[in-house]
C-alpha cells in the first residue's frame, strides 16, 4: 500500500489486530508494514514511532467500550457497567495489560472513560476527591483481575514461541504447584473438591464478586458519612 493511500486511523487498525495476534512484543513496524503491504516508511510517514502506535493502538481500544447513559440509570448500576466494559476489553485486547508497564499511555478514549468514572461516583454522592478515590480503586480493581488472563497469554505465546510444547510446560508446573499446594490444609481441601487443573485459576464469578463487593463497600461507607452529617 502507497504511503498516500495509508492513513493513521488504517495503520492503527492494523496494529490493534496485529497486537491481539502477536502482542506487545512481537509487534514491529516491519510485520505491521507487511500486513498492511506496504512500506515500513510509508508507516513512519504517519506515525513517527513504535511506542507512539502503542499508545495510539492503546487508545482506540478504549473506544470500544458502550458507555452508561448516567441520566438514564442508577449510580451503581452505571458503575457495574463501566467496570464490566473496561474488564471485557481488557479481556479481549490482553496486550494493554502489559503496555500498562511499559508505555506512557494516554488519550482521548481513556480520557471518555475515566471522566464518566467520576461522574459515576458524585452521582453516588462522593465529593471531588471522594470520587477520585472511588474511580481510582475500581480501576485498580479492574485492572488486577485482567492481569492473570493477560498474563497467561503472554506466557503461552513466549513459550510456544521458543518450540516447546506450552501445554505441556504447563501441566508439568501445575502438577508441581498442586504437589506444593497439597501441603497446606486448606488448600489441600480444596484440591480434594477441584480439578487440579483449575488450581490456579480464579473460581467462576470472582469478577463480579469483587467488584460488587466494592460497590457495597460504597455506599456502606456513603451511608455511614451521611449519617454522620446528620447528628
Amino acid at each position: 500500500m502507497a504511503r498516500d493511500t495509508l492513513t493513521a486511523d488504517l495503520i492503527v487498525r492494523a496494529a490493534v489486530e496485529l497486537l491481539d495476534n502477536v502482542g506487545l512484543d512481537g509487534l514491529t513496524m516491519r510485520g505491521l508494514a507487511e500486513r498492511l503491504g506496504s512500506a515500513a516508511t510509508a508507516v513512519y510517514w504517519h506515525i513517527k514511532t513504535k511506542d507512539d502506535l502503542v499508545r495510539l493502538a492503546g487508545d482506540a481500544v478504549w473506544h470500544e467500550i458502550e458507555l452508561p447513559d448516567l441520566a438514564a440509570t442508577d449510580w451503581r448500576p452505571a458503575a457495574t457497567a463501566h467496570a464490566g466494559g473496561m474488564h471485557t476489553m481488557l479481556t479481549r485486547h490482553p496486550w494493554l495489560v502489559q503496555a500498562f508497564g511499559s508505555h506512557l499511555l494516554h488519550g482521548p478514549g481513556q480520557a471518555r472513560y475515566n471522566d464518566l468514572g467520576l461522574a459515576i461516583y458524585e452521582k453516588a454522592g462522593f465529593t471531588a476527591d471522594g470520587a477520585d478515590r472511588a474511580a481510582a480503586a475500581v480501576f485498580t480493581f479492574v485492572l488486577g483481575n485482567a492481569l492473570g488472563p493477560a498474563a497467561q497469554v503472554s506466557l503461552n505465546r513466549r513459550l510456544s514461541k521458543n518450540g516447546a510444547d506450552a501445554g505441556q510446560l504447563m501441566a508439568d508446573a501445575m502438577t508441581r504447584a498442586t504437589e506444593t499446594a497439597m501441603q497446606f490444609p486448606r488448600l489441600r481441601e480444596r484440591l480434594d473438591t477441584t480439578a487440579a487443573a483449575e488450581y490456579a485459576a480464579a473460581p467462576d464469578s470472582t469478577f463480579e464478586f469483587g467488584l460488587q463487593s466494592l460497590l457495597d463497600g460504597f455506599e456502606a461507607r456513603l451511608a455511614a458519612e451521611g449519617a454522620g452529617r446528620r447528628k
